[in-house]
């Protein structure tokens, strides 16, 4: 017997199973009226108005709607209500300018667009065949009452459909819209949650943008497990152990710069810190300093589960969770063993593509990967598609290894590794070893144009606040802690650093004002 996969499933279970429970706590403070607790039931039921009022404006099956929100239950709702009724959900980041915004509503084809009260001043010239504010409910939602409007109309479940296109924050000038089917959905949910060791016992928090990889396809797993969803607006590091301990979280998707602000926030934190030996951070977007792992262990109780994967493979590839095996080893070397990006997960095939000729032999390979939750394709875009799908595999675009062991390494962006003097050097690598100064809050390595060695390392740099060091000093530094040739020959400091609205560090952005003019990016 072969039943298609589907969105739906998840939300049905919950419905059937776990109705009466609390499954979304929504946001109380937010420009839309708080939808507040909401069992599971009333979730199927605003998923189920949703879907009617969509039939309502003749929105039909495959039809693309976008949403630009912050976190709420509307959007989490919407993941149901529009890809779980067949059409296909377009998550947009909220922190991106206008233009970009319309870029997307427009590449897309997006019928219909929800907007987050708070932007619709900066969204105003931002159109749709139908647009409407998230929060005027009687817009949104069909009535479906007696004598309201008819059920949804069924749809067939097809599991490769497409459920959502996620458009990818990447290191381009323009995104991609990656399309992600029911299947892959269905996979990665159900994979990550067994990874997870997710149970009906969990709390959920949303510290991770719903809009990003669909939150990681959380509010699917968590969904179909009957876990509580505590919906959380905007990150604060002290909020967030509030809400632990409100609450009682258990499990939570980061960033490594959510996961320093929770660390900021517990030195001020009076009384236990909560969640101590019940948390589990998942964290992903860049693989964390030794440091910050062993902090977030030592010093909240919380346990570090690292993840690797991308926007085009749902995203779960890698976990890399303590085992057995690591009990002995002392704080320091398993936090290290953690920084990797881990090993496989079920269902997923990893190899390293050998180095191009051009790359030179002792260049790092890509990594390369084959699953039920790489994308379908790229929206509108074939040949991007046939490039990041040849010869039977996905190109994930970054260099790593594999050891003996199974566990994948992550070196760097392809495009990111500085190549000075001839040597090959993973920026990641040398961060960690700034990262290690005390001194230090934030960093970003990057290659800038060098006459004699073609490229030569910066070091972007953040200080910890009340912090002083030198240029020289951290020069000195590095160069105890690791090879003379991958000390940086430069270091700024700044105040900030560019990143996403996930945390990754956006070194395209940190790296154009010293290549501007230039026709090409590697020296």
């Amino acid at each position: 017997m072969l039943v298609p996969f589907s969105v739906a499933n998840f939300i049905d279970r919950a419905v059937q199973v776990y109705g009466d429970r609390v499954g979304i706590v929504d946001e109380p403070e937010q420009p839309a009226p708080s939808l507040g607790n909401l069992t599971y039931a009333e979730v199927g039921e605003l998923a189920k108005r949703q879907a009617a009022h969509l039939d309502q404006l003749g929105v039909g099956f495959g039809d693309r709607i976008a949403v630009v929100s912050h976190n709420s239950a509307r959007l989490m709702t919407s993941f149901f209500g529009v890809a779980g009724y067949g059409r296909v959900l377009v998550p947009v980041n909220f922190r991106l300018r206008p233009d970009e915004v319309r870029y997307i509503v427009e590449h897309s084809g997006a019928r219909v667009l929800y907007v987050d009260p708070e932007l619709v001043d900066s969204l105003k010239d931002v159109e749709a065949e139908f647009k409407y504010v998230l929060g005027n409910d009687e817009e949104l939602f069909a009535d479906v009452s007696e004598g309201g409007a008819a059920e949804p109309m069924p749809w067939t479940h097809d599991e490769g459909a497409t459920a959502t296109i996620n458009y990818t924050s990447g290191t381009t000038a323009r995104p991609k819209g990656v399309q992600i089917t029911h299947r892959n959905i269905w996979t990665n949910a159900v994979t990550f949650a067994l990874h997870a060791g997710v149970t009906d016992r969990d709390v959920y928090l949303h510290t991770l943008p719903m809009f990003h990889a669909n939150g990681w396809g959380m509010p699917f797993a968590m969904t179909g497990l009957g876990v509580p969803n505590i919906v959380l607006r905007k990150v604060d590091g002290t909020e967030i152990l509030r809400r632990v301990e409100k609450h009682g979280v258990t499990v939570m998707c980061a960033a490594p710069a959510v996961a320093a602000a929770v660390l900021e926030a517990a030195q001020s934190w009076e009384g236990e810190i909560p969640g101590r030996d019940k948390v589990r951070i998942i964290v992903a977007g860049a693989p964390p300093p030794t440091k910050t792992v062993m902090r977030v262990e030592e010093e909240l109780g919380w346990e570090f589960i690292q993840i690797y994967g991308l926007t085009e493979t749902s995203p779960l590839l890698t976990i890399n969770r303590t085992r057995a095996e690591w009990d002995d080893l002392s704080a320091e070397e398993r936090a290290h063993k953690l920084t990797r990006a881990g090993a496989p997960a079920i269902g997923v095939t990893l190899k390293i593509d050998a180095p191009s000729e051009e790359e030179g032999e002792h260049a790092t390979g890509e990594v390369l990967a084959r699953s039920n939750v790489v994308l379908d394709g790229y929206w509108e875009q074939p040949e991007e598609s046939d490039h990041a799908l040849r010869d039977g595999w996905f190109h994930t675009g970054d260099g790593g290894l594999l050891g003996e062991d199974g566990y994948l390494s992550i070196a760097d962006r392809k495009k990111d590794v500085i190549i000075t003097g001839g040597e090959n050097v993973s920026s990641i690598e040398v961060e960690d070893v700034i990262f290690s100064h005390p001194a230090v809050a934030e960093v970003a390595v990057i290659g800038i144009p060098h006459e004699k060695w073609g490229e030569t390392i910066k070091a972007l740099v953040v200080l910890e606040p009340g912090q002083e060091v030198s240029e020289a000093d951290l020069i000195r530094w590095c160069k105890a802690k690791a090879a003379g040739y991958k000390a940086p020959t430069s270091v700024e400091f700044r105040d900030e650093l560019a990143r996403t609205a996930t945390g990754k560090l956006q070194k395209f952005k940190l790296r154009a004002p010293y290549w501007e003019g230039r026709e090409l990016q590697v020296n």
